[in-house]
């Protein structure tokens, strides 16, 4: 049988082990992601009750009103679940779990110009996956850095146990929880380029910063994954998916809920 060219070296399968996360280059070609730029440019012109409800008439008080995250866009369009379950993508995941990995969720940040990034987090806090962890795939439709908002990771937090989070500064973050890194130990910025994919233990602690560009987005499509043999996981991420698209319901844990409860504000008109 030939090998895939979609595994891992040992280097990178030991950096994710150690570190808690891993860039891997390569795993979507121009035309997928051309495909995915169209698919949710359609996408951000409509409302989608439940998944997507941005103000169109936004006066940009607040940017997220008009470009808020698409939730979940594999429960409403064919082509964000075709990618969610990208064979490239499961089979890292399943180098990186030693074992098949079943999609949980998909996401779509659009991050426009002037927008609040996520203050440091946890995944598994709220997927909850039990026995194992979950992992996320974040891919990077646009190149993220420093200055557009780009993702942060505290290294090695990955064996920590998951924290109770204090309470988040809605000046810099568009959700509510904060989780502070150990003593001497600080988020350092994850460079993407267009394409790429950064995979991440569901404990390690990671956020984002804001978007300080006038005219750049930092678009993400990220997707969130679990062992196949997880017996339990959070209410909102089931059903959970094979790569072939047949379902599978883990049973319910009742902690958890949706990646990062977002702050109530009432902006000025």
């Amino acid at each position: 049988m030939p090998q895939s060219p979609f595994r891992l070296t040992k280097q990178q399968k030991q950096h994710f082990d150690t570190e808690g996360y891993v860039i891997v280059k390569g795993l979507f070609s121009e035309q997928n992601l051309k495909e995915i730029d169209e698919t949710f440019e359609a996408i951000s012109h409509q409302i989608i009750p439940g998944y997507f409800e941005p103000d169109l008439h936004s006066d940009l008080v607040d940017p997220l009103k008009r470009y808020p995250r698409v939730m979940h866009p594999h429960r409403f369009n064919e082509t964000a679940k075709s990618y969610m379950l990208h064979q490239p993508i499961m089979e890292v995941l399943a180098d990186l779990y030693e074992e098949e990995a079943l999609a949980a969720q998909s996401m779509f940040y659009y991050k426009p110009p002037g927008s609040r990034g996520q203050a440091l987090h946890q995944d598994n806090f709220y997927l909850q996956v039990e026995p194992g962890n979950c992992i996320a795939a974040w891919t990077a439709i646009d190149p993220a850095d420093e200055e557009n908002g780009g993702l942060l990771v505290v290294p090695k937090t990955n064996t920590l146990d998951l924290s109770c989070p204090d309470l988040a500064d809605a000046k810099e973050s568009f959700t509510t929880h904060y989780v502070k890194p150990p003593r001497d130990e600080k988020a350092m910025p994850v460079i993407m380029e267009r394409g790429d994919v950064l995979f991440f233990n569901g404990n390690l602690i990671h956020g984002s910063y804001r978007n300080k560009t006038k005219d750049r987005f930092r678009r993400a499509f990220i997707c969130h994954y679990a062992n196949a043999s997880a017996t339990h996981i959070s209410n909102h991420y089931r059903p959970l998916y094979r790569q072939n698209g047949q379902p599978v319901s883990l049973e319910v844990n009742p902690n958890g809920g949706p990646c990062g409860e977002e702050f109530e504000i009432v902006y000025p008109h």
